[in-house]
């Protein structure tokens, strides 16, 4: 969500910076970009081109709507009560969408081995897909994959990146 309000920033700054000469157009264009993700920010989060946000039955609509990751302790894989309730919001979000298969991520933070991360990655994956499949989602629509500590969403060697990189996403497939 953060990086959808950057993008809109971004585009707006680009946008009065530039010099024309019918700046109500311009005006008009930053206003629209406020409200609207058309165009390329509009591609990233799937947004159905009404200004009405993204698209439903999206992976957009998923990340914003209900939420794709939940967080881990260090060198945890059991998932804690804010993990089941963002995994309760996206099994019904998925009781909507059926036809929709999904794979689930297991990451790791930077410290420890490769090949400890990995299957620490894939324990956090599994739990998360069994928890989905305790609430009703079909085991036939979810597979795991673990990229231990290869993908890190947030760079850094401390415990703020440490506790954003030790995750599990779900991604619509």
């Amino acid at each position: 969500m953060l990086a959808r309000y950057l993008m809109i920033f971004a585009v707006m700054f680009t946008v009065s910076a530039c010099s024309s000469d019918d700046d109500a157009a311009m005006e008009e264009q930053a206003t629209l970009g406020a409200e609207s993700t058309t165009g390329p920010v509009g591609d990233i989060y799937g947004d159905n081109g009404q200004g009405q946000g993204a698209a439903p039955g999206t992976q957009a609509d998923f990340v914003v709507n209900v939420g794709d990751r939940v967080f881990f302790g260090y060198d945890q894989y059991d998932l804690s009560q804010e993990a089941r309730d963002t995994l309760g919001r996206q099994a019904n979000w998925l009781a909507q969408y059926a036809n929709l298969r999904i794979t689930v991520e297991g990451h790791a933070d930077e410290r420890g081995t490769r090949e400890y991360n990995l299957a620490l990655g894939e324990r956090r994956a599994n739990a998360v897909k069994n928890y989905l499949i305790a609430l009703g989602v079909d085991a036939g629509r979810v597979t795991t994959v673990s990229y231990g500590k290869e993908r890190p969403a947030v760079p850094g060697s401390n415990d703020t990146a440490w506790s954003q990189n030790r995750r599990g996403v779900t991604v619509v497939e």
